[in-house]
């Protein structure tokens, strides 16, 4: 008879590997999954690319200004990007910027998914709608206790477009867009903010797929 104080070698194989799966699937539930649809377009100067030590400034849109805390978070996500590639944000007080950067988002929340039909049958035999049953004599019998409870569907999707100060003219410009089921959360704009500057100062152009993982 096997001693218990030391297990068969089998069952320590089947243990390590149940952690290992368990830890394995415990990774993937941890990071949500972000499929963003990116369209870039870069038109630098002939002489001209974004170098270490360049100032940048935001301009604002006058609908902006009246959401000043909201536009100031994504304009402080998009200068920590800009930061990475040695771009310096320009004193307050001075005119001393190169390029000019504009922000812009749009956020939507849909009452369920654009796919799915708020009158989807009820699953079962017998059931011909959402919330009625048609009986074996053609009788109607509604069931207001199985009303459908669809889940809201959030569309997000942001702009960035960078200009020459001197001249005006657009020399950048990226939007990025994802949608799903999760609520608005400050990291998701994030995820846009990185997918919309995926690439610069030369991303490809035209649209592409973006994908970024976020925390749950």
């Amino acid at each position: 008879m096997p001693s218990l104080a030391h297990p068969p070698t089998w069952r320590l194989a089947l243990a390590g590997l149940g952690l290992a799966l368990a830890s394995l699937l415990g990774g993937c539930a941890s990071v949500i999954r972000l499929d963003h649809d990116v369209r870039s377009y870069a038109q630098w100067p002939a002489t001209e690319r974004p170098a270490a030590g360049d100032r940048f400034r935001f301009e604002r849109l006058p609908s902006q200004q009246t959401h000043a805390q909201a536009q100031g978070r994504l304009e402080s996500l998009v200068a920590e990007r800009l930061g990475a590639w040695g771009l310096v944000p320009e004193p307050q007080g001075t005119e001393s910027a190169k390029w000019s950067v504009e922000v812009s988002a749009r956020a939507q929340r849909l009452p369920h998914a654009p796919w799915e039909s708020p009158f989807d049958p009820w699953p079962g035999p017998g059931l011909a709608g959402r919330d009625y049953v048609v009986t074996g004599s053609g009788q109607v019998v509604w069931m207001p206790l199985f009303v459908r409870m669809p889940t809201p569907y959030h569309q997000r999707e942001l702009s960035i477009v960078l200009r020459d100060r001197r001249t005006g003219a657009v020399v950048y410009e990226s939007r990025a867009a994802h949608d799903g089921p999760w609520p608005d959360r400050p990291a998701f704009w994030a995820a846009l903010v990185e997918a919309a500057l995926n690439g610069f100062p030369e991303p490809p152009s035209g649209g592409r797929r973006v994908v970024t993982e976020v925390p749950r």
